[in-house]
């Protein structure tokens, strides 16, 4: 009775605080609301009625940032404030509807020790929608390129086999009229594998070196791309980029054997790497590194401060400002929806190679693939890379099923999967977490293959 007392008590002051704020309209604002109700009160609570805050305001990129107090919190250096902080800067980035809201909102009044439990379901709100059912029929494929040396009598030896292994198609890079026919004799499906903001293109060089990104520090990835050299990466904010990749996916489209067109490198460079690279590179990135922060472009920057009234360069967080992340995740997306209205204007499919999960990939790379009008996404669950066991697969598919409506289909990075065990239990965890098959980036073994087939086989 006691603990029902207390929890109750909380959920009144909650819903008292949320009745005091001011009303919170799209056109206008700021400053946030939620100052009104942080007067006064015990620290946990305050917090907590921010989180609350959340769900309110409707943030928008043009507008100031309705959580600007989440910032104050991390300062407070408490556990309580900075894992309050975080949660009220996870919901943010991600649409959620009110009933997970709250569902968040009370996993955290618990996970802090404020009450034994907050009980704050509405039994008059509407049951949420349940997930689309992942596809009955599994589908699994392989990243390859072309191989325009090879004989046809091999290339026929090598599709065929694929098909009879239980493969459902390719992510091919290249374009050949001879293995596209090949290919879909064997009743494998093709998927153009383009790589996308990612462009060393000589014409792009030799005419607009201006459009490569720059990072915080000052560099061009024209003359001094980041980590490798192969790193030059062009701003999907510049009209011009924009256009001379629809024009890439229209070429790729119009093929007819062409199935759909698969974009990878769709992204910023990673400003921060995963775990097992920083040795790789000499790097401590526990903090984002203004080498590694893009992009600071003339262009980018003057698109930002026509919508924003701010010069990026100017931001003093930039790592949590979150006007500037939502700028550069939505200039990705938009362009991703351009392409795939290009690519379903020949009737093909679009698909995109992305990070392990929406969050990693907003934190690594700027990259809100929860948002883009895909037909299926291939997560690259590369556990290696990120120093994780197999077991990790299945903890990201579940993940990304639970967040995203698209076919996913998991990536499975071939080296870090050389234990046959390992490998059994990857496929296995992505059947089991809803995943709509695999997909395979590096050499398979016959050893591996046979493993494959009897885990898609049962």
């Amino acid at each position: 009775r006691r603990t029902k007392l207390k929890r109750d008590s909380i959920r009144q002051t909650s819903l008292n605080g949320m009745k005091k704020c001011k009303p919170c309209p799209v056109s206008n604002c700021s400053p946030c609301p939620v100052a009104e109700h942080q007067a006064g009160g015990e620290a946990r609570t305050k917090n907590l009625l921010t989180l609350f805050h959340v769900e309110r305001c409707l943030w928008q990129p043009s507008l100031a940032d309705p959580l600007s107090s989440y910032q104050a919190m991390r300062r407070e250096g408490t556990r309580t404030s900075i894992d309050i902080a975080n949660r009220c800067e996870s919901v943010h980035n991600r649409a959620m509807d009110r009933r997970d809201f709250l569902k968040t909102g009370a996993q955290a009044a618990v996970g802090l020790g404020i009450a034994g439990k907050l009980s704050i379901n509405n039994e008059n709100e509407p049951e949420p929608k349940p997930r689309p059912a992942p596809p009955a029929e599994k589908k699994h494929w392989v990243w390859s390129g072309t191989s325009r040396n090879a004989s046809t009598q091999d290339l026929k030896a090598k599709y065929k086999l694929m098909k009879q292994r239980g493969l459902s198609g390719v992510y091919i890079s290249g374009v050949d009229d001879r293995e596209f026919d090949i290919i879909k004799e064997a009743g494998l499906e093709i998927h153009t594998w383009m790589w996308t903001t990612n462009r060393g293109d000589g014409w792009i060089r030799d005419n607009h070196p201006d459009w490569y990104m720059v990072s915080r520090s000052g560099k061009s990835c024209f003359d001094q791309p980041p980590y490798v050299g192969y790193y030059r990466w062009v701003s999907p904010v510049i009209p011009g980029v924009q256009n001379y990749l629809t024009e890439k996916v229209g070429e790729l489209a119009a093929h007819p054997a062409v199935d759909g067109v698969h974009l990878d490198y769709v992204r910023y460079p990673d400003v921060i790497l995963p775990d097992n690279l920083w040795e790789t590179y000499g790097l401590d990135q526990s903090e984002e590194l203004a080498d590694y922060d893009f992009c600071y472009s003339e262009h980018t920057r003057a698109a930002f401060k026509k919508v924003s009234g701010r010069d990026p360069l100017d931001i003093k967080d930039p790592a949590h400002d979150q006007e500037w992340l939502h700028f550069r995740y939505d200039s990705v997306t938009n362009l991703v929806r351009k392409l795939a209205k290009e690519s379903k204007s020949h009737g093909k499919m679009i698909t995109a190679a992305v990070f392990p999960t929406p969050r990693l990939a907003r934190k690594i790379c700027r990259q809100n693939w929860a948002d883009w009008p895909l037909d299926a996404a291939c997560p690259m669950i590369y556990n290696s890379f990120y120093k994780e066991p197999a077991e990790w697969v299945g903890e990201m598919v579940l993940e990304n099923t639970r967040g995203v409506t698209m076919p996913v289909y998991s990536g499975l990075y071939m080296p870090a999967l050389s234990d046959l065990k390992d490998f059994r239990t990857a496929i296995d965890l992505t059947h089991k977490r809803g995943g709509a098959g695999v997909s395979l980036f590096g050499g398979v073994s016959e050893k591996h293959w046979k493993v494959f087939e009897e885990a898609i086989s049962s």
